[in-house]
């Protein structure tokens, strides 16, 4: 097992690996930008080192800073936790170079899945449902065109490197392609620095399932069942619940193994999650993230099973702790992702937090790094924390989350807490029946 790890990340995900690494006895070390210097991680790692000003491309994106670090202070692996560099394999392979462990997967699977052109044929070959769509990039508008008019409308362009929403546009009529598709390509150059696109059939009303994967480098491979992200603005998920509403055991059972087999197949390490499109009881991948996910603590709350330590361990070289046969899921988790933001415009709302109190009490979880005191820097991303319930059922969930969000106090920055009050009271919410696209038609009318 390692003795040190050095955390290349900020805000609760790096407080949230201090705690697992603390509880193995692993000592941390928490690089840091200056606006982060009173951060809550740098205060709990034993060890903290200031890589660079503010913006992340100085500081958080610095490779050599970080790797300087990292020989600085003697640590034998370095964990990415999310966004930043989680899935760069140009860090990932460096960190190796450097000898220290990524804790996370090998680069070249890092790089196979971050193309999703590459990551579609793959898993395709493997066996995995993938949405029709073109064979891979597509460089010529009018040869896009051909191939979206035999697939039929509507069709989404997609950016190959893309993520996160951007480089997308959906066309739903022949004349629209051609404008959309330059439109796609910009953004994705503008966002990726690679302006390869492709072209899929655009499912009118499907839900967003992930399921949650882990291998080893002993040829295990499990997954730990699924999360419905299907609550989303902008692409942008807000609310993450497992088990999805909509899922019975025996698909859940059937995507599940094909996603664990899968990934025992690529011989692929960590923790990953395999994302699909689901619509009338078919499953057609996504995109899979090669990275811990934001929403993973909606799997620790119905599996038990702490998923930063399980990371670790395999990255050290140990076998699963997990055994398929002997998976457990037990209740109904919820999740959701508290902004800074404006909950009627969502403009940022950076500023100093004058009173702070986490709500408690049974089956109640909340990740954040933020006090009172604390200041947000309005240089990152505006999520501040995760509040995350479990309960015995999905109705005693929502009722318990409904309580939590009502102990919650952020004063002196508006957040999305009133939002997630909002959403929980909707009836489509309460039932279940939901999908990607049911939020931002409710936003419209939202009064």
């Amino acid at each position: 097992m390692f003795k040190k790890v050095l955390i290349a990340n900020r805000g609760e995900i790096a407080l949230r690996i201090i705690r697992a690494c603390r509880e193995m006895g692993v000592l941390t070390v928490a690089v840091h930008s200056t606006a982060d210097a009173n951060s809550m991680a740098v205060r709990l790692a034993d060890e903290s080192v200031c890589i660079g000003p503010p913006a992340a491309r100085d500081s958080y994106l610095n490779i050599p800073a970080i790797l300087s670090a990292a020989a600085l202070t003697g640590v034998d692996a370095i964990h990415p936790g999310y966004g930043f560099l989680s899935e760069n394999a140009q860090f990932a392979r460096m960190v190796e170079e450097h000898g220290f462990v990524f804790i996370g997967p090998t680069p070249e699977h890092i790089e196979m899945m971050g193309d999703k052109v590459t990551a579609k044929k793959t898993v395709m070959a493997l066996g995995l449902p993938v949405v029709p769509g073109s064979e891979g990039g597509v460089s010529d508008a009018e040869e896009g065109l051909k191939i979206a008019e035999d697939m039929g409308f509507p069709i989404i362009i997609k950016a190959s490197s893309g993520g996160g929403g951007k480089g997308m546009q959906v066309v739903r009529a022949a004349g629209d392609f051609i404008e959309s598709f330059y439109r796609a390509r910009t953004e994705a150059k503008a966002n990726f620095g690679d302006d390869t696109v492709y072209i899929e059939k655009f499912l009118s009303n499907p839900r967003h399932i992930e399921i949650q994967v882990f291998g080893d480098t002993h040829g295990n491979a499990v997954h730990l069942g699924e999360r419905d992200c299907s609550t989303q603005r902008r692409h942008q998920k807000l609310v993450e619940e497992g088990p999805s509403p909509v899922l019975t055991e025996a698909l859940r059972d059937k995507i599940g193994s094909q996603a664990a087999e899968t990934i025992r197949k690529m011989g692929y390490r960590g923790a990953g999650t395999i994302e699909f499109l689901y619509e009338n009881g078919e499953f057609y991948f996504m995109e899979m993230n090669t990275r811990i996910q934001v929403e993973h603590p909606v799997t620790e709350m119905i599996t038990g099973i702490d998923l930063i330590a399980e990371q670790i361990r395999v990255a050290a070289g140990e076998p699963l702790s997990i055994q398929a046969e002997r998976m457990r899921f037990r209740g109904h988790a919820i999740e959701i992702r508290i902004n800074a933001e404006d909950p009627n415009n969502f403009t940022p709302s950076p500023g100093k937090i004058v009173q702070f109190h986490a709500p408690g009490g049974l089956g109640v979880r909340f990740d954040s790094a933020i006090y009172a005191g604390y200041t947000i820097p309005p240089y990152y991303d505006s999520m501040i924390g995760k509040l995350i319930v479990h309960g015995r059922t999905r109705d005693e969930c929502i009722r318990r989350l409904r309580r939590a969000i009502r102990e919650t106090i952020v004063a002196g920055i508006k957040t999305t807490l009133p939002l997630h009050e909002w959403i929980l009271q909707q009836p489509e919410f309460i039932s279940g029946d939901y999908t990607i696209h049911w939020l931002e038609e409710k936003l419209k009318n939202r009064k």
